[in-house]
């Protein structure tokens, strides 16, 4: 290596100080001898005149962007500016991975609202970068999706939502984040589609997600001897950290996720929906997890869905301006209207049931003082109806009938 040139074989005093170290980039510049730049020819004539006649045009210049790129980079608008500047605004516009209704809007609207509404959620910390931002969560939740909603064998509906619901309440009682939910959620969707695991060991499967996704999103994490104790001892530390590891090969260490939540509540900020409205949102978006033909859903639809049905069922009164803030919200967050009305009609008759179903965790937890009731709102037992659905027949109205 000292032959090569590669090293040095003198050693490195490690007590000097930084700038003792390497001379900073701009002292190498500065450093530099300029370069002897050639005299004109006495035939030649000066260009100077043919330079400063057109404007200067070094900020304002537009950069190119490929097909990948789905930015609307910000640009200074010229008086002089052609036709054809409208035609590569447009199709930069169409770029956004099917946001077609962008074009109907100004681009400089919808980077308002979206820069307002990151910065009151504290989504970002400099307002510049809010619609890369908005951009990349677009592209991030096309990463990984589910051909299909069918579970591989043994695992069913009823074992999916027994799961789900038992995480909703380890996770309330550690306090997590509502990021760590969704997350965990994704991740156990993604293992039991990818790693072969018995019944026996769906728990510990289960468990190990919500680990994961703790480990990503939270400061404390907890001891692996509590999350033993939360399942009777069932399994011990080993078969915990065994799990761990087979989950994250598995998964290739690919635990990225932008969980619907941040869709619907930036979509509720800029739409100006009241709290009971996003209470409510977050209520039916939650017990999307509990449906395991949701998990085909993107997010962007599956909260466009949750909000679009919170304000059907609450009937609040509408106002001029915030019809114009929802169009706004509806047209960033756009989704098709098959898949909205398929997913509006699975939430509404989760809500229906919710009451009368063994997994009630989500029904409790949005009941309380602090969530505003949401879960107790009498209009969410008709809220099939609303969409042309039977109303479901809940366990305590069957037991009636059949007495």
């Amino acid at each position: 290596m000292a032959e090569t040139g590669f090293c040095d074989s003198r050693p490195m005093d490690l007590h000097k100080k930084t700038e003792e170290k390497r001379a900073p980039l701009r002292t190498w510049a500065n450093a530099c001898v300029p370069k002897e730049r050639r005299l004109p020819a006495a035939s030649e004539e000066p260009r100077v005149l043919l330079c400063k006649a057109e404007p200067e045009r070094r900020w304002d210049r537009r950069l190119p962007l490929t097909a990948e790129d789905g930015i609307i980079m910000d640009y200074v608008e010229q008086e002089d500016a052609s036709h054809t500047d409208g035609r590569e605004e447009a199709a930069l516009l169409l770029r956004l991975h099917g946001l077609h209704r962008l074009q109907v809007l100004l681009p400089s609207l919808l980077h308002r609202e979206v820069e307002l509404a990151m910065e009151n959620l504290g989504l970002i910390y400099d307002r510049t970068y809010a619609w890369d931002v908005f951009s990349d969560m677009m592209r991030s939740q096309l990463r990984y999706t589910f051909p299909s909603a069918a579970l591989p064998k043994p695992f069913t509906e009823t074992t999916h939502a027994i799961l789900v619901d038992w995480l909703i309440q380890v996770h309330d009682i550690f306090h997590f984040s509502e990021e760590t939910l969704y997350l965990a959620i994704y991740l156990l969707n993604r293992a039991m589609r990818q790693i072969k695991v018995s019944i026996y060991h769906l728990q510990l499967l289960g468990i190990v997600c919500l680990f994961l996704a703790a480990k990503k999103e939270e400061c404390l994490l907890p001891e692996i001897s509590e999350l033993c104790y939360l399942m009777d001892n069932s399994y011990g530390k080993r078969q915990l950290l065994r799990m761990e590891r087979k989950v994250l090969c598995e998964l290739e260490f690919e635990l990225s996720h932008c969980p619907p939540l941040h869709f619907l509540l930036l979509s509720a900020t800029i739409a100006r929906c009241s709290n009971k409205v996003v209470w409510m949102a977050r209520y039916l978006l939650e017990l999307s997890l509990l449906e395991s033909q949701c998990a085909v859903f993107q997010p962007v639809e599956l909260a466009s869905a949750a909000l679009c049905l919170a304000r059907q069922v609450l009937q609040e009164p509408l106002t001029p301006e915030g019809e114009t803030a929802w169009c706004v919200a509806a047209s960033l967050l756009s989704c098709s209207e098959p898949t909205l009305q398929r997913i509006m009609q699975v939430l509404a008759v989760a809500a229906a049931q919710a009451q009368g179903r063994e997994t009630r965790a989500s029904f409790m937890k949005f009941s309380t003082v602090e969530t505003l009731h949401v879960s107790t709102h009498p209009a969410l037992l008709g809220a099939p109806r609303l969409l042309g659905l039977p109303c479901p027949q809940t366990r305590a109205q069957t037991r009636e009938g059949t007495l």
